[in-house]
């Protein structure tokens, strides 16, 4: 039997978490397992960094799609999983509603190593799903981390290039503030010993012109 998407997406109970809301309920008749050396838990996932991930129908929808493309012919776990599901609301114990289940597979042909098997084929089929997601995630981190870490660290050289560039820069305008100092004491000491010089020199000027001034007062006034 063929599965097209819908169909495989119905046997599933898959419900978005929403904002809030606690776990989402597992499915009728199943149990979490105690046994930590049970196989299945090296294909479930625990999220990063301590981080719980939300189920997302973009994500369910790519595996289901996934499962689709690679859908089994004849009966296999699928067909089986459809018998489950029929059986999921009638008041029986798991282990009867998976027998029960079996049995109408069993009619068609299945034996339980061939749906075990065919299950396995799935698991792979998610699993490849999984890789593709994994190099994608890695294609992205590329793209979009490793790009900005890259730049980060171009800025980050900068920066400490211009630092030193500034250190540089205030060394040399403390050098020239010491210069400038230096040269406007040296103006006001070249301004002060000109001012000297030029009073001396008006002194000795008004000295001499006024002994001058005199004698030409006195040749008018005694030779003639």
């Amino acid at each position: 039997m063929a599965f097209d998407f819908k169909s495989i997406k119905s046997l599933f109970v898959i419900e978005e978490e929403k904002p809030g809301a606690g776990k989402p309920p597992a499915s009728k008749g199943t149990r979490p397992s105690s046994n930590p050396n049970d196989p299945k838990k090296a294909m479930v996932k625990e999220s990063t960094a301590g981080k719980p991930g939300k189920v997302s129908a973009k994500f369910t929808d790519i595996l289901f799609g996934a499962l689709e493309k690679n859908n089994l012919p004849g009966v296999d776990y699928l067909e089986y999983k459809q018998s489950l599901q029929s059986l999921e609301k009638m008041a029986m114990e798991e282990k009867v509603r998976y027998q029960s289940a079996f049995a109408m597979a069993q009619a068609m042909g299945a034996t339980p190593p061939k749906l075990i098997e065919t299950a396995s084929h799935y698991l792979d089929v998610l699993k490849g799903e999984e890789a593709k997601f994994e190099q994608a995630l890695a294609n992205q981190e590329t793209a979009k981390v490793e790009g900005r870490k890259n730049r980060i660290n171009q800025l980050e050289a900068a920066a400490q290039k211009k630092v030193e560039q500034i250190k540089q820069l205030t060394g040399e305008v403390k050098k020239h503030q010491v210069e400038m100092e230096k040269l406007r004491q040296e103006i006001g000491q070249a301004t002060t010993n000109m001012e000297t010089t030029k009073n001396n020199f008006i002194a000795s000027y008004n000295t001499l012109v006024a002994q001058i001034l005199k004698d030409v007062e006195n040749m008018k006034k005694y030779l003639k």
